[in-house]
């Protein structure tokens, strides 16, 4: 099987860094915890994969390492855009330097790839929301 290292990097950066985001350099340590979602728990997966920290007695290759360290350093900066363009070139340089790594994380299954939700408001007494399922009342009296 041929794996499109480009495109799978592309498609596993978004929750590599959503499981950085939320455990910080953490995110490495082989303990997953119970609070920990779908989407942040495939991330984990796919980093301790792509570091070799899935199986603890093997040894790890210097694009490894040097993966593992641009988790740590996005850990302190999670929203450095540069660094997950760098995170993601390092994934696939690795991927297509090991692509029997790169056909095992293909094959599993994935989550619902994670989001970012904004919401704004302007205006006095604007509401903002995600979602409503009913009537908003913002004060005003109805005459």
């Amino acid at each position: 099987m041929s794996v499109d290292v480009v495109q799978l990097a592309q498609d596993l950066t978004p929750y590599a860094t959503t499981a950085i985001t939320a455990y910080g350099a953490a995110v490495l340590a082989r303990v997953e915890g119970d609070a920990a979602d779908a989407t942040v728990a495939f991330g984990q997966r796919v980093l301790c994969r792509l570091t070799g920290r899935d199986t603890p007695d093997s040894a790890t290759t210097a694009e490894q390492d040097s993966l593992a360290d641009t988790v740590a350093e996005l850990a302190g900066t999670p929203n450095d855009a540069d660094l997950t363009a760098v995170l993601r070139v390092q994934i696939r340089r690795l991927m297509a330097a090991h692509p029997e790594i790169a056909a095992d994380i293909a094959a599993w299954a994935r989550p619902a790839p994670p989001t970012t939700v904004t919401i704004s408001t302007s205006g006095e007494r604007s509401p903002a929301v995600q979602n409503n399922y009913g009537t908003i009342h913002t004060g005003d009296s109805a005459v």
